[in-house]
């Protein structure tokens, strides 16, 4: 024999007792077994491990990626963009960036005439400009002439803290959150040079933290410093423009769409035009509106990687957070962990009990399928037409594991498990009473498709108290055997001497003959005439012989049931 063939033999071989061997000492019982293990784990993720509500993320960025309903971004923010075009056309005059802040102090002046919302700086100034003192100087004074610009600081690591100067209540617009706020405690921070900014308290930290994947999904209100309470740069736009503030410390982002979703302007071509004496533009551009400046230029490596894309200007984000706080529909995510983990728990147990109970592998799967297609679809919807993301990622993923190992079990082990006649005699000695009945489909009934007859098969296996073996012959093979299509092979089998269960073998014999009319009547067409059957009974050997007896017992049910049509009886 090839070594490879009988290598490959071996292994067949060794993989068939091991199952034979588990089906043994498990049974059925194994679905209940492995249930309980992932009841174990459910709880344990619930409580400390937390795997599946991280896979959240994976979840949470494919839905909003593919999502149907989209909200569209407010056509009140609007980006005046630092982009490579405007780099290239300001270098002619002002040189590399970053530009004279004079520059920004001119713009400053001619959009103010415009009446903006507010004017916000993605653009941390935190070194003066050693070479233009008179342009920081013209810019600080622009600045004091304002209200409504706001400005970054930029929160440092907070191992850095000791280091630092600077407590929580010197920076405007800090306040305490708690009564025992540290008043001692230090932040490592970098804040604005300019005077003007500082007096006017418009601050606020534009800090982003992506999740441990290196994706920016969430955005920060406001950090919790030792009890002091330091708002974001989006936070501290609404409350310059009085508008509600979100409750919790962070929020999940309600994209608006992938970058360059917002209304963006080029920051040289508005420059020119406001500081010329023929201006193109219209007037009133930026009345009421949030004006952000800030870069979209990967040369000034302001790029994040999110949910939509792995290059996402981090002005976009800013603009995507203000525009989440505007109107209060950045999307929550409630801890419902014990919600979730009951869920879980009843789409583990059902389908244990489904295996356990023999409900039949194509009801299985139909009914598995569609629990994880509703699941699934609850987290899309919620994604689409609320505001509140419902993260179902544990049930779906644990109670598709279970699935998939009970599936794995019951086709290891179907054979060994299967409650067959056949194999009740092998397991037994000496002589054994043997009943086989055929029940034959005939015309209209004999159309019946695959579902219809496992339907079919487990209501006749639900019927009577004794203990069986349903089969239906399909058909499938060709010549001789296509004479058995749509057969049903009932058979039971007991002790020769026990007369009270052979009495009960009759009566379950009537129950089936009764109840095969209306099961057909019930899943597809069918008259009185659809169906005859026939009965056996004989004498099985146990043990070895039992295959070659149940072979004998068929072929003279089949002779009989002949005979028995030939004369009429």
């Amino acid at each position: 024999m090839n070594p490879i063939a009988f290598l490959s033999y071996q292994i067949r071989r060794a993989k068939s007792s091991l199952f034979t061997l588990l089906a043994k000492k498990w049974k059925t019982g194994f679905y209940l077994y492995l249930a309980g293990l992932f009841t174990l784990l459910a709880v344990a993720d619930t409580a400390f491990l937390h795997v599946t509500a991280n896979m959240k993320q994976g979840a949470f960025d494919m839905m909003v990626r593919y999502r149907l309903v989209v909200p569209k971004p407010d056509p009140d923010i609007v980006i005046v963009d630092i982009n490579e075009a405007s780099l290239a056309a300001m270098a002619k005059e002002y040189g590399r960036w970053p530009w004279p802040r004079q520059v920004l102090g001119e713009f400053v002046e001619q959009i103010e005439k415009q009446h903006p919302k507010a004017v916000v700086f993605d653009i941390l100034f935190s070194d003066p400009d050693v070479y233009n003192a008179d342009s920081d100087n013209y810019f600080d004074a622009a600045i004091a002439a304002t209200d409504n610009t706001v400005f970054p600081l930029l929160r440092l690591d907070p191992a850095d803290d000791t280091l630092s100067q600077v407590k929580p209540s010197m920076i405007p617009g800090v306040s305490a959150l708690h009564p025992d706020a540290q008043t001692d405690a230090t932040v490592a921070v970098v804040l604005p040079l300019f005077p003007a900014v500082l007096q006017g308290g418009r601050l606020g930290l534009h800090n982003i933290y992506p999740d441990a994947d290196g994706i920016t999904r969430q955005y920060p209100v406001h950090l919790d410093d030792y009890g002091w309470k330091i708002p974001s740069l989006p936070l501290r736009i609404a409350q310059q423009l009085q508008l509600p503030q979100p409750e919790p410390q962070r929020v999940l982002l309600n994209w608006r769409g992938p970058p360059f979703s917002y209304r963006s302007v080029s920051f040289s071509d508005v420059f020119n035009d406001l500081t010329s004496k023929n201006k193109q533009r219209a007037p009133d551009e930026f009345s009421g509106k949030i004006v952000i400046i800030g870069s979209t230029a990967p040369s000034l490596f302001d790029i994040k990687a999110t949910p939509l894309s792995r290059m996402h200007p981090g002005v976009e984000i800013l603009a995507t957070a203000i525009d989440n706080f505007k109107h209060g529909d950045y999307l929550r995510f409630p801890d419902a962990r014990i919600t979730y983990l009951l869920l879980t728990l009843a789409v583990i147990w059902a389908t244990a009990l489904g295996f356990y109970r023999d409900a039949g592998r194509d009801k299985i799967d139909r009914l598995f399928g569609a629990s994880q297609f509703i699941l699934i679809g609850i987290s899309y919807a919620s994604i689409n037409l609320t505001t509140t993301y419902i993260n179902l990622t544990g049930p779906v993923t644990l109670g598709l594991a279970y699935f998939t190992i009970a599936r794995l079990y019951d086709f290891a082990t179907s054979k060994t498990l299967e409650q067959s006649a056949v194999r009740a005699a092998q397991l037994q000695h000496g002589a054994l009473h043997g009943v086989l009945l055929l029940i034959r489909l005939e015309g209209q009934a004999a159309l019946l498709n695959d579902t219809v007859r496992e339907k079919i098969r487990l209501g006749i296996a639900k019927t009577g108290n004794q203990r069986k073996s349903v089969e239906i012959l399909k058909g499938n093979q060709k010549g001789l055997w296509d004479l058995f299509e749509n057969t049903l092979a009932i058979s039971w089998v007991c002790r020769a001497e026990d007369l009270d269960a052979q009495q009960h073998i009759q009566q379950d014999i009537e129950a089936a003959q009764q109840a095969i009319l209306p099961l057909l009547r019930k899943h597809c067409a069918a008259r009185d005439n659809d169906v005859s059957s026939f009965a056996q009974q004989g004498v099985i050997a146990g043990g070895e012989a039992a295959r070659d007896s149940w072979r004998a017992l068929f072929a003279e049910t089949l002779l009989r049931w002949q005979d028995n049509k030939e004369t009429g009886r």
